[in-house]
Order: C-alpha cells, then sequence, then structure tokens
C-alpha cells in the first residue's frame, strides 16, 4: 500500500469533521510562532472525543502512520512542527468535565485553552497555579506533554506537581484511563507521570485531573530595582520566610527597556533605570496583611542596602500592569533582533556564577552580543537569551546558534544543572540530550519508548 493508500484509508475510516487537508485551515498548524520552524502534513486530524482519537491512532498503527500530536502550537523547541507526519490537533476537544471542590481538583480535555481553565477554576473559588506567558493560546495537553513551569513553580511546583492523572490515547490506539482525584493510591508504577513531559512520545494526552488549591485571599505584587543578579538571589531566602512568597522573577535592564520602550499598553512604574528588576508575589490572607509583610520586608532589604527602589501595588489595576512587564519579556526581545535562546536551569545558589560565565563566553563567541537572561530565579529557571549586537545581520548572527549554545551547555554541565527546565525537549535539544545525559538515563528512556510505541509512529523524531 502506497502513503497515498495509507492516508486515503484512514480519512475514509474517519467521521466527516476529524480530518482535513484544506490548506489554509492546516497553514497556521505548520509554523512555529518564532519562524524557526515550518512543516508539513498530509492530513490534519481534529478528533472531537478520545473515541475518535483512538479511531484514528487505531488506524495509524495498523498501517505504520507516522502521528505527531498538537495542542496550541505554542512549543519552543520543534516538537509540535510536523515534517511529513500526521499532524492531530486537539483544538476540539477542549471540554471543562467536571470541578470537584471538596476534592480539590477538576477533569478537563487536553485542548482546553490554559485561561479558560485558569478562568474556570478561579469561579470555583479555586486556584490552578500555572500561569505562563502563553496562556491565552496554550492548551492543556501541551502544558502537561512538555511539564511546563511558569511563574509559580516556587510555591507548587511544575507541572508534574499539579495533575492527578490523565487519559491518553496510545500508539495502538488503546485508552489508558488515569483520570482520578485520589491522592494516594500505591498499586504499582505510577504509569500517569510517563506522559507527563513525553512530548507526545509515548501517546496523546486526551484529559487531565488537575489538582486545584484554596485560591489566595489576596496576592501582594511589588516590583523592585536592583544593582545585580546576586543581589536577587540574596534577597530569595529573606523573602520566602513564612511560606507566603509564589513568584520571584528576575529581569534585566535591556529586556526591561525592550518591554517598555515598545509597548503602549505598558507603563514603567519608576522614574529612574535599574540594572535588574525583580518581580514577586506573596500571597496572604488579606490586604493589610499583604501591605504589612511587603513593608516589612522591604524596608529590611532597603535598609540593608540591596533595594534600590521598589513600587508595591496598591490595588489589582497596579498589580496587573506590573504583571504585564514581565508577561511581554518574551515578545519584548524582536525588537532587539536576533536572538539565540535557551531554557536552562541551574542550583540557584549558582545563578551569579552562571551569568558570570556565559556572559563572558557570549562575547568571547560573538563579540557586542546583548546576553537577556531572565525568569523563575525562585526555582533556578532562566531563560538565557542572546540577542544580536546592534546593528548586526540577523541572519548571519544567528547562525552562531551552536557556537553560542555549546560552551553555555557546557557551563549548565559544570554547575549541574540542565540543558532544559520547562520548554522540553523536541527536535532542537535531541542530539544534546544524547550526547550529554547519562548512558543509563538514555538506555532507560529507549527502553520505554521501545516498549510502548515498538513502531516508533508516536512523535518519532521528538526527544530520542
Amino acid at each position: 500500500m502506497t502513503d497515498e493508500e495509507k492516508i486515503d484509508a484512514l480519512k475514509s475510516a474517519l467521521p466527516d469533521g476529524a480530518w482535513t487537508q484544506d490548506e489554509d485551515i492546516i497553514e497556521p498548524h505548520l509554523t512555529e510562532w518564532r519562524d524557526k520552524y515550518f512543516g508539513k502534513t498530509p492530513l490534519m486530524l481534529t478528533p472531537r472525543t478520545t473515541e475518535e482519537c483512538s479511531q484514528a491512532v487505531k488506524i495509524c498503527a495498523k498501517h505504520k502512520i507516522a502521528i505527531m500530536p498538537q495542542g496550541g502550537n505554542t512549543g519552543l523547541v520543534g516538537g509540535n512542527t510536523p515534517q511529513g507526519e500526521v499532524l492531530i490537533s486537539l483544538k476540539k476537544m477542549t471540554k471543562i468535565r467536571e470541578i470537584n471542590p471538596t476534592s480539590n481538583n477538576m477533569i478537563v480535555e487536553a485542548g482546553a485553552i490554559l485561561q479558560n481553565v485558569l478562568d474556570a477554576a478561579n469561579e470555583a473559588n479555586r486556584k490552578f497555579p500555572m500561569t505562563l506567558s502563553s496562556q491565552g493560546s496554550c492548551t492543556v495537553g501541551g502544558v502537561l506533554s512538555t511539564n511546563a513551569g511558569g511563574n509559580h513553580v516556587l510555591k507548587y511546583g511544575t507541572t508534574k506537581e499539579l495533575v492527578f492523572g490523565v487519559e491518553a490515547v496510545l500508539p495502538n490506539g488503546d485508552i489508558f484511563n488515569g483520570l482520578t482525584n485520589l491522592r494516594k493510591d500505591n498499586t504499582g508504577y505510577d504509569l500517569n507521570r510517563l506522559f507527563l513531559g513525553a512530548e507526545g512520545t509515548l501517546g496523546i494526552i486526551t484529559a487531565a485531573s488537575l489538582k486545584l488549591y484554596p485560591k489566595p485571599a489576596y496576592v501582594q505584587r511589588a516590583l523592585i530595582g536592583l544593582d545585580s543578579v546576586a543581589t536577587a538571589v540574596s534577597l530569595l531566602e529573606d523573602f520566602r520566610a513564612g511560606g507566603r512568597l509564589a513568584m520571584f522573577e528576575v529581569m534585566p535592564s535591556i529586556g526591561y527597556r525592550a518591554v517598555v520602550d515598545n509597548f503602549d499598553a505598558v507603563r514603567d512604574p519608576f522614574e529612574s533605570e535599574y540594572d535588574w528588576y525583580l518581580l514577586c508575589d506573596w500571597e496572604v490572607d488579606s490586604e493589610e496583611e499583604g501591605a504589612a509583610l511587603a513593608e516589612s520586608i522591604l524596608g529590611k532589604a532597603f535598609e540593608a542596602e540591596k533595594v534600590l527602589d521598589a513600587v508595591i501595588a496598591q490595588n489589582e489595576t497596579q498589580a496587573e500592569e506590573i504583571l504585564s512587564i514581565r508577561e511581554h519579556m518574551s515578545a519584548g526581545q524582536k525588537f532587539l533582533g536576533g536572538s539565540v535562546k535557551h531554557d536552562i536551569t541551574v542550583p540557584i545558589d549558582k545563578i551569579p556564577e552562571f551569568f558570570k560565565l556565559a556572559d563572558a563566553k557570549c562575547q568571547e563567541v560573538a563579540p557586542g552580543c546583548r546576553p537577556v537572561g531572565f525568569g523563575h530565579f525562585g526555582d533556578g529557571n532562566i531563560h538565557y537569551n542572546v540577542a544580536q549586537p546592534k546593528d548586526a545581520d540577523k541572519k548571519t548572527f544567528l547562525e552562531k546558534w551552536d557556537d553560542l549554545s555549546q560552551p553555555i551547555f557546557d557551563i549548565i554541565d559544570e554547575l549541574g544543572g540542565s540543558i532544559s527546565a520547562e520548554h522540553g525537549i523536541g527536535i532542537m535539544k535531541r542530539e544534546d540530550l544524547a550526547e550529554r545525559a547519562d548512558p543509563t538515563k538514555i538506555w532507560l528512556l529507549k527502553s520505554i519508548k521501545n516498549a510502548i510505541d515498538p513502531d516508533r509512529i508516536m512523535n518519532p523524531r521528538v526527544m530520542i
């Protein structure tokens, strides 16, 4: 049977509306949002139910048709851009099946937009603590498949800590039902966690049971001007005293200015400029407690001459304005030209050393380049991006991607960090993982893949 005949067999076996070959509909699903990866597919499947997804995968398995699952197409490592595989988009599976305030969980389908999930939890007077700059377009399935982190890992953990279980279609089309709200289930391997961070290589997540938390009565937000990365790290211990700290985000002046100088909707609350900025949240029981806590902590920091300036949000509008600066950090870098991007993590106490070594190495490899390191310093996750020198040719600079990345990865290895913190491996870091990871880990990854997907039809180019 030819490839064309296999695709025809797949189409004929599926109900109307479960597939399309319309180029105009498919085209937005073939381009990564940064325009780094461009793809192709002979067919896009759009199942509306888990059963339809299962039916499609069974046919693909029968004919050994390679599959690439896709959520909101906001991935950053090339793991969601097809290169000839059949594309399975979960965009029609958007239901919030259940919200249970007693057990503090909600069951949602994989195509649900994260922002809609956050809103639904909020309406139930609960919090789902996963916030990302892409939350208006990314989907639950994509978030789980990449084990995304976000701004609240410091207090609540990564995606793996926020999921009770998943429903997934396996590479042979069988449905694994791990949807539960049990906090204790000691009946063998934790199979649910296999799919979290697997990037669609072991199956297609179709739904998940997510953990909810009591909604904090009040969130006190502050934006702080600092002189160095080291100062930011030194403040972490004082800021998280009492377990109230929920967010600890750090931004460099170059990234901060790229946002406040280029987006009309974003306002700089400071009259002066600082080398570094710290954005933090404390979750407290009242507005009065929040104000007193922020004033106490920041007052001590001022006395210790660690803080140069600070804005304590006085209301929800001001809090949202402050947060918008961080949320625009990735988009703002487009105004700096070409950028070589790294999503890495290092031990928190090694963050200042990492910046010292990495900044120096970047200047050695690409003189005049402009490092833009920002992110979730409270959990050691740094988005260490390197913008092109001013007036440099973008294309020529981006050709240095590997020249810049490999020495940075070497530094990360030396410091005991990871080359991927929350974006995944995809195809971008597949070879780096193979070369740098412990051989036993690679053997285990391959063994699990081969056991569950022996014909390698599920996202076959990704990760391993």
